[in-house]
Formats: structure tokens, sequence, C-alpha cells
């Protein structure tokens, strides 16, 4: 994985723009740590930063290559699955390869399909093609949305990068933040709407989209996205073919010039990507693979059963271990150094996020760097495949509004009277939007084409959030992190699965289970979800409730916002929020630290409020 950016200003020379382009490059080194280079031609400019994973030698970027007669450079963040096929292909249209980098398949592809080169790729990736000849700028994201891709029209130009910081280093961005960011910020945060980056005129290609810069216009068109089609399989071949998808993804994701470990908590997700690894690894005579668990300091001392959350995962860790194998280490977090992290999650991110899921995440991340360049992960097999208790919940799932977030009491109670009065009608607008948009078929019971518009729910806004800081907290230390789940070919499949056939024997991911039963253990197949482990430690509430009341001491553009009884409110009394701010892991203490993050995103980036 890597950080790529690009400026064009069709009325700058780039080449005395090099203080401003090299800045650019600085604010993604975090992304690519092992090499940089710079593509200049007049007022265009191509940035990389490099992560090397595979073929460091012919994997350089920018990457060049001329043919007819036309020279065309790329800038490429991520990983192709098909990379083998797809070179055999090319091959057979007369392409010559110097080397085993995906990056040379991804250029040629290009170079042989054009703007339709993307339906050809499987894997996670966001990249830029220039043709120096037609002075055409190619820009792409992948179908699932799993690598980012930031971009930012102005008068003269185009600039775009992997993350909205390195826009604000091109001086062609500034820090400003009107209504429609604020709504984003206290009414969706930490989601945000699709293709928005937050930022005034900030936005982010939409996962399975591409677009065209050339002539001073820009044109967009997306090449994938969800579409409803009948579903010929019985239960039985369903189960077969979940099967063979899953397996063949954790397989093509195993492809690793470095070494490569996997996440593991015990969950039936994790679990069955490190089975499926350690069986292809015994087959390959290779070493027994390496697993990482993260935990909390004292945290079975305070941990309570709920809804969201019936199991602790530390006995469900150590039976998955030792059933597929494996040399486990568990990391564990102290809540200060939790509390502490939360700032360089903003950093990350950019903006304000997933508060202690986030900066648990990034430093879990950060230990594993230490050994490891690549893992594994199983994130998005509960938006897939009905995972979450609002699935199952039948006055949840026909309730009109986002289930994560089914009330906006929590958010407007911390802000002043008057401020931002259209908060819950920018929410439900942005619902809507994405309910209507559900691709359906007239045969679709009232069940399934609920489920139709819950699946476009989870997959568009929740999902999209968790990949998100997935990539923004792994990367932050230069950790590539694959998810097999993310194969367009099981989110297709998925999506226009029968709620009966998925829901195999009325459980959540129940036919995920069923396909998997014979080779994990009954406990661990068979287990409730639980999700991404929080912190239970009293202890982290008490420090960040005291960073919270320092904050709302002092005169900001955030405390001019915030109301002191609200915010006192949730202090005093954190066990009477009756619904979280977001999921099932944002309550009194992550509200606390999201404000935390709010006023430290607010000072460190300098965002100004358009009045």
């Amino acid at each position: 994985m890597c950080g790529i950016a690009g400026l064009v200003d069709r009325y700058e020379d780039l080449s005395e723009k090099l203080g401003i382009l090299s800045e650019m490059s600085k604010a993604l080194t975090r992304r690519g740590p092992d090499e940089n280079g710079i593509f200049i031609d007049h007022n265009t400019a191509l940035i990389h930063r490099r992560l090397v994973v595979i073929d460091k030698d012919n994997g350089k970027q920018p990457m060049m290559c001329g043919m007819k007669n036309e020279k065309y450079v790329i800038v490429y963040n991520g990983e192709l699955y098909n990379t083998e096929e797809l070179r055999a292909e090319l091959k057979g249209k007369g392409y010559k390869f110097k080397g085993h980098s995906d990056t040379e398949v991804v250029l040629k592809c290009y170079i042989e399909y054009g703007e339709n080169c993307a339906e050809k790729l499987n894997g996670i990736f966001a990249f830029a093609v220039y043709e120096t000849y037609n002075k055409k700028l190619f820009m792409c994201r992948d179908r699932i949305g799993v690598k980012p891709f930031y971009y930012s029209e102005f008068e003269t130009g185009i600039v775009f990068g992997s993350e909205i910081k390195t826009l604000l280093k091109s001086g062609k961005v500034k820090p400003v933040i009107n209504d429609e960011g604020l709504y984003e910020i206290f009414f969706l945060g930490p989601a945000s709407t699709p293709g928005s980056g937050v930022f005034k005129n900030v936005k982010e290609l939409l996962p399975g989209e591409y677009a065209v810069y050339e002539g001073g216009r820009l044109r967009k068109n997306r090449y994938f996205k969800l579409e409803a089609k009948e579903f010929d399989d019985c239960e039985h071949r369903a189960i077969e073919y979940v099967r063979y998808l899953l397996t063949d993804a954790v397989e093509r994701q195993l492809v690793s010039d470095v070494p490569l470990c996997f996440f593991l908590s015990g969950g039936l997700d994790s679990s069955i990507i490190v089975q499926t690894a350690s069986n292809f690894f015994k087959r390959n005579n290779l070493d027994k693979i390496t697993t990482y668990s993260v935990e909390y300091r004292d945290n079975m001392k305070f941990f309570e059963k709920s809804l969201f959350q019936p199991t602790a995962d530390v006995e469900f860790i150590k039976l998955m271990s030792e059933n597929a194998d494996t040399a486990h280490t568990e990391v564990i977090i102290d809540n200060e150094q939790l509390a502490d992290a939360l700032y360089d999650s903003v950093l990350a991110r950019d903006l304000p996020g997933y508060v202690d899921v986030d900066s648990s995440l990034l430093l879990f991340c950060k230990e594993i760097k230490e050994n490891y360049t690549v893992a594994l992960s199983g994130e998005c097999a509960d938006e897939l495949f009905g995972g979450y208790p609002w699935y199952h919940n039948k006055d949840i799932l026909f309730e009109d509004c986002f289930p994560w977030s089914r009330s906006q009491d929590i958010r407007r109670s911390i802000l002043k009277d008057g401020v931002l009065p259209k908060g819950e009608e920018y929410v439900r607008e942005k619902y809507l939007d994405t309910i209507t948009s559900a691709d359906k078929l007239r045969s679709d019971s009232k069940l399934n084409a609920r489920m139709r518009e819950m699946f476009n729910l989870n997959y568009y806004w929740f999902m999209q959030c968790l990949l998100e800081r997935k990539d923004r907290c792994s990367m932050y230390s230069g950790l590539e992190v694959r998810v097999p789940f993310c194969d367009y070919r099981i989110v297709e499949y998925a999506y226009n699965m029968p709620w009966e056939i998925k829901a195999y024997k009325g459980r959540e991911k129940g036919i995920v289970r069923k396909a998997f039963e014979d080779i994990l253990p009954y406990d661990i197949v068979w287990r409730k979800k639980s999700p991404y482990p929080k912190t239970h430690n009293p202890e982290y509430t008490r420090i960040c409730a005291q960073r919270v009341m320092d904050i709302m001491k002092r005169k900001t553009p955030l405390t001019e916002l915030l109301s002191e009884k609200g915010v006192m409110e949730i202090i005093n009394n954190p066990e009477g929020i009756s619904s979280p701010w977001y999921g099932q892991l944002m309550k009194a203490p992550q509200i606390l630290a999201y404000i935390i993050e709010l006023d430290y995103w607010f000072r460190e980036y300098k965002v100004d409020i358009e009045s």
C-alpha cells in the first residue's frame, strides 16, 4: 500500500512549485515510508509514497510506459488480487513486463482497455494515470471503497490525494467548513455522506467510480454499483459457493514479498480467515501463521454483558489459536495510552472519527508494524451477511431511519439552542437518498426489499466508516491491512441472496456459519456475534471527562457551538444515555472522546467556520 497525490494547474509551471509538491509528498510519508517519487510535466504533477510489499526493484513509482505514440504515467495505491490472470491476458496481446508488480499490470491494463480497465481489476486500489500527449488524467477507486481517493476542483485545475492533508498542503484547499460540513460532523459523524470530504470543496470518488480530467473539465462515471438480480441457487449451492468465494478471496490475498500476519478476535469472521490461511500454509509446507489480538488493561474486571457484546473474546481467541496452530500475541492497551492516542487518530483521519475504536486500532497496528508489514482482517462480513442486531429485530429493521443512529436527541443535546437547526432534516434527507437508490426486483417480498435497503445503508455508510478507520489507522504506521470479505464477487452474491438463505437457521451470518462449520470449532461457529473490543474500565471515562471539562473552560469556535449543560449531563449521568451516538460502541465515554477529537481537530487543522 502507498500514498498518492497529484496536481493539475493549467496556468502554472509546476516545476517551479517543487516546495509545495514536496510538502504534499511529506504529508503522506506515513502511508509510504520506504520510497518516494514525483513526476512533473509542465502543469501536471504526480506524487507517490511507497510502502514496499511486492517487487521492490521493479515497482517504483511514478511508473512510466511508452506505447502507441503516447507516454502513460501511473501513481497507484493498492493490491490487485487477479494480477497473474491479467498479466497472462495482456501477454497474449503482446505486452511485455519488466517485473511482477501489480502496478505494471494496472498501467498496461489501462493502456489496453482505457477507461474500461477498472472492470478488469479485482482488488483494493486508488490510482491515477496521466497521458502526456493528450494531457488527460484518469482517476479511479476500487469497487468497494477500501482505498481512499479525495479530490478538489479549483478554477484552473484539480488536486487529488489519498488523504485530505495532502490536499491542504497544496495551497488550493483551505481548512474551511460550512453548515453542510457541520451537519456531517455533528449529526452523521463519524460517518459521512458518500462522496463528501466534509471540508468545503473537498470530495471523494465514490466506491466503484472513476473520473477523467481533460481540457479543464471533470467527468465522472460509476463502473460498479449494487444491482438486483434473480438468485437462482438453492440453499445447498449457496453454502458451497459462499465457502468457495471466501476461501478463494483469502488465498488470493496471501501473496506478499514481505511477512504477513492476521488479526484474530475469536469471532467468526477473523477465525474463518485465520483457519483458511493456516490450512493453506500447511498444504504448502510453510511456517505456522502469526495472529494478533487486542485487549485493554484490567478489562475483564469491568466487563458487563450486553445485547451487543454478550461474551468476552479471550477464551475464544485461545480456542481458535490452538485450533489453527498459530503463534499468537495479545496486545494490551492502557487507558491513558488509549486516550492520548485520540489525537493521533485525528491526524490519521484528518477528521474526528470513531474515537477509542480508532485509537485502539491505531495503537494495535503500531505494535504489529514492529514485526510485520501486511495483515489480514475480517471487516465487513456483518454488513454483507446480516451480522448486526438491527437486521434481526423487526421493530428496528422496519424503523424509518439509520439503524445505528435511530435518534438525534443525544447529538442535539450537546449543542446550544438554535445551532444547526436543520440537523435532523439533513440526516433524514441522506437516509431517504440511500434507501430510494436501492435497486430491487418486482418479485422481492416486503422483507427482502427492506433487506436490500438495509444492505445499501450498511454498505454505503456503516461499512465505509469502518473501512476508512481500517485504512487510516493501519497506514498511519505503514501497515497494509487486507480485507478478504470485501472481494466484489462476495458483495454481489450477498446482495442478491434471499434473507431466508442468508439468515440460515435464523442466525446472524447464518449462511457463513454453515459454510465453514466443518473447519472451525463448534463454539466459534455458533458463537453470538460480538463487536470490536472496547474498554470497560471507568478510568477511561474519568480521563475523558476531565479533558472535556478542561475544553469547556475555554472560549473556542467549538465551545461556541456546544451546550455546557448538555455536555455536563453526559459527564454527570453517563448511564442516562438511552441510545448510542453511533452504533453499539459509542456511548458516554465515546461521546466525550468525540468532543476531545473535535477540539483537537479545530485547533490542529485551524478549521475556519464559514459565516
